[in-house]
């Protein structure tokens, strides 16, 4: 049951992290993505949420090395992450789109 709260805690970390970033763009990353479905719409995609959670991600997993409880909880946490980054590409989390004209 523990651990089951630690995952549902750290998976809302990850994503919350990664909406904030997405809203927020505190580094104004972004990336224009070809193909869009018209000659008046841009599209691009905001890397600041989800580099954001990749950094939160990387600094659980040096506590945890430090604790020595890397090989039992890593797998856990990265199972969180991943259920995070794709609900949250799952929501278009990131992708802006705007007007040319």
């Amino acid at each position: 049951m523990k651990r089951v709260f630690s995952i549902l805690l750290q998976f809302l970390l990850f994503f919350l992290v990664f909406a904030a970033g997405s809203f927020a763009r505190p580094f104004r990353l972004q990336t224009t993505l070809d193909g869009a479905t018209s000659a008046a719409v841009s599209r691009f995609f905001i890397w600041d949420g989800l580099l954001l959670m990749l950094a939160i991600y990387f600094i659980l997993l040096l506590i945890q090395a430090a604790r020595k409880r890397f090989s039992t909880a890593a797998p856990w946490t990265t199972l969180a992450l991943v259920l995070a980054g794709g609900l949250g590409l799952a929501l278009r989390l990131g992708f802006i789109t705007h007007d040319r004209f």
